[in-house]
């Protein structure tokens, strides 16, 4: 009689497991420094800050559905996806808002505050690069997830630019400018993402299986880029 193992399903069983630890361990990190990046926008008048506290808001979503669709069909992929796409959008638009709000009443940043929180929050996004990378080529959800964490990385660059830019020059704008990017960004994926689930919840039943596959497959990308 074929064993468990025989049949591969011990070993998909295994995986998932494997899969899941790091998921949430990467999750628990992100909403950490959305809280902390966040706090730390608001308190040192930071639109990049606020901006890059969004992306890792959307990380947190990302993992967040990557494990919610791991024993999930994809009719419930697409439901999560909507509700998701919607709060990124929210959020995304309360940024863009803000920086908006700050060309019209100039507000200088601490570019302390941004040098010293952008670095920790280079350091968090490093520690997720490095426990997604070897799970990078199991399949393509953690391989789209991994994507997602390289991407961050480019962010944080940014705002760590940001920081020296406006120590540099005593100036608002290397601040506006970078959060507006990050944020306009955020934006546009969010509206990919609310495309792609109202597509799949309009799909026929019989053929929303295949449809939403992909789309699982895409919304688990939605990073800043």
């Amino acid at each position: 009689m074929a064993t468990c193992c025989e049949d591969k399903s011990c070993e998909i069983t295994a995986m998932r497991e494997r899969h899941g630890r790091v998921l949430w361990i990467v999750l628990m990190i992100n909403a950490l420094m959305f809280l902390v990046e966040g706090g730390a926008g608001v308190l040192g008048h930071s639109t990049s800050l606020l901006a890059d506290a969004l992306d890792m808001l959307g990380d947190a979503l990302v993992y967040g559905f990557s494990l919610f669709v791991l024993a999930r069909s994809s009719r419930w992929q697409a439901g999560a996806a909507l509700a998701k796409g919607g709060f990124m959008l929210f959020f995304g638009l309360g940024v863009l808002g803000e920086a908006f709000y700050k060309v019209f009443h100039p507000v200088m940043p601490s570019a302390e505050t941004m040098g010293v929180v952008g670095g920790i929050a280079l350091a968090a996004n490093l520690v997720c690069f490095f426990l997604l990378y070897r799970h990078r080529g199991d399949n393509l959800n953690m391989s789209s997830t991994w994507l997602c964490s390289r991407n961050d990385l480019i962010a944080n660059v940014g705002v760590l630019l940001a920081a020296g830019g406006s120590y540099w020059f005593v100036s608002r704008w290397p601040d506006i400018i970078v959060g507006g990017i990050i944020a306009s960004l955020f934006v546009s994926s969010s509206v990919g993402v609310l495309r792609q689930a109202i597509s799949a919840l309009r799909t026929p039943l019989p053929a929303a299986a295949q449809a939403a596959k992909p789309v699982a497959v895409r919304l688990s990308k939605i990073r800043v880029r």
